[in-house]
């Protein structure tokens, strides 16, 4: 019988994978709890307790997209105008766009949407 022994680089692979693994399990154990269902868990979004108001947390975030602190990525989000969408069109507008489009038209919408 041969009995190998762990080397420490192993031991400490298996103890940096197991903290990685359950840290996201745990910062959300506040508000997500075990179910006996298809997830595995239920969400109780009034279990959430925020310490900072939404305009804190906008002023905050104003603050170090200005000092340059935020990653690439995490200061391009766009920042929501109510104005920026436009009015949009109408339920009618969009059945006619769909109605009169050509057939070369049609056949990349669905592409788009369905590839394969």
């Amino acid at each position: 019988m041969i009995q190998k022994r762990l080397s420490l680089s192993s031991m400490i692979a298996a103890a940096a994978a197991v903290v990685t693994l359950g840290l996201p399990g745990m910062a959300s154990a506040a508000y997500e709890h075990p179910a006996n269902n298809e997830k595995g868990f239920i969400v109780h979004p009034e279990h959430f307790k925020s310490e900072k108001t939404r305009e804190q947390v906008i002023a905050e975030t104003k603050a170090a997209m200005q000092q340059g602190l935020l990653s690439y990525g995490e200061s391009n989000y766009p920042i929501r105008t109510p104005d920026a969408a436009g009015p949009g069109k109408t339920r009618e507008q969009v059945v006619n766009e769909l109605r009169n489009e050509s057939p070369a038209e049609r056949d990349a919408r669905l592409r788009l949407y369905y590839p394969g």
